[in-house]
């Protein structure tokens, strides 16, 4: 205990993931103020121990060894209507429930990203998105505390430099600042986003579903998929996407279509700007025959989403890492390309 934080040992943090992979923490705090967020790390300087910062484990592969040093988890809550459709949210606070309280205050905005597990707080740090919609459209501040100045700082979307799936917290300063609360800025009574092929497909040209018809139809979708967390559904025990869709030169559209033996028209991808293409990397995987299902042991593909990586059951981080590598090596033979890993690598 240190000024009203409470520090344990070795906390298994398997638990805290959706995985369900990973080893213990050698000491673990819950801080539910800012205050305790402070003396999280000071307490970590002054025993010079590395400092992880843990939200909903939704997007964490944890390694078998576990983490040599403090893992902290962020459990401050809160939602705060400011007015004109912009709300104040604890980054503790459960993302689709957040959601799900939008959807009955007819804010639009984050209608297409109902069923994304974990916590309010990752969603700025990965820049989450789903279905045509990410958090960068909405997100107008991020409160965090700046591990380096020691300081509390509000930092604009410009400064928080949202890019596809990466922002300053997890890129261009990775570490530097512990997200505390988001603050985003929401349509009030706005139309449902329909960008994503996929929701025009289920609703037709004609149709003018409600948000909460957007928000249970890619509940469903994600469903479909084993992308919502469902208790006794192996499918569900995974980080979400694990690899993210690469971004190519435009030219190299056609070597893909010669590497998949299929025309260039063929090959699904969409503008990425400046001349370059977003690639879906679950094409990628087919292509390189890693299809659904794939994989023995208690490590393999998802039998209903090519780009989740499951924990059939008693998986160790060692096993993902193993098929992630299989993969990896299969695609960039194939077609040229290195996938990215998607969730944050613990230990």
């Amino acid at each position: 205990m240190t000024n009203g934080l409470e520090i344990r040992e070795g906390v298994a943090l398997a638990p805290f993931t959706t995985l369900g992979i990973g080893g213990p923490a050698r000491y673990f705090a819950v801080a539910r103020t800012e205050q305790e967020v402070e003396q999280a790390v000071a307490w970590a300087g002054e025993h010079r121990l590395k400092l992880f910062v843990l939200g909903g484990g939704s997007n964490l592969l944890v390694r078998d060894d576990g983490f040599d040093g403090l893992v902290l988890k962020i459990d401050i809550k809160g939602v705060e209507a400011l007015g004109g459709g912009v709300f104040e949210v604890g980054a503790g606070e459960v993302w689709d429930r957040f959601v799900e309280m939008m959807l009955y205050v007819g804010m639009a905005g984050i209608e297409c990203m109902a069923g994304i597990p974990g916590s309010v707080g990752g969603t700025p740090v990965q820049n989450v998105g789903a279905y045509g919609q990410e958090v960068a459209e909405t997100i107008a501040s991020v409160r965090a505390f700046d591990r380096v100045k020691r300081e509390w700082v509000d930092l604009s979307k410009a400064q928080c430099r949202f890019r596809y799936r990466e922002s300053s917290f997890n890129t261009d300063e990775p570490g530097r600042y512990i997200v505390t609360r988001v603050r985003f800025e929401l349509r009030p009574n706005g139309e449902p986003n329909l960008r994503y092929a996929d929701l025009q497909r289920r609703f037709g040209s004609d149709a003018k579903p409600t948000l909460f018809d957007v928000a249970n139809a890619v509940r469903d979708i994600r469903r479909s998929k084993g992308m919502l967390l469902v208790e006794g559904d192996p499918d569900c025990r995974s980080a979400g996407s694990f690899f993210k869709n690469p971004i190519v030169a435009s030219a190299m559209l056609d070597e893909i279509a010669h590497a998949a033996a299929v025309e260039e028209s063929k090959v699904p991808h969409w503008p990425a700007g400046d001349g370059l293409m977003k690639v879906p990397a679950a094409w990628l995987l087919e292509q390189a025959g890693f299809v659904k299902g794939y994989g023995e042991g208690p490590a393999g593909i998802s039998t209903r989403h090519t780009l989740a990586l499951t924990n059939r059951g008693g998986a160790t981080s060692a096993d993902i890492e193993r098929l992630q590598a299989e993969i990896v090596r299969g695609v960039e033979k194939k077609f040229g390309i290195s996938l990215e890993r998607e969730p944050v690598l613990l230990g």
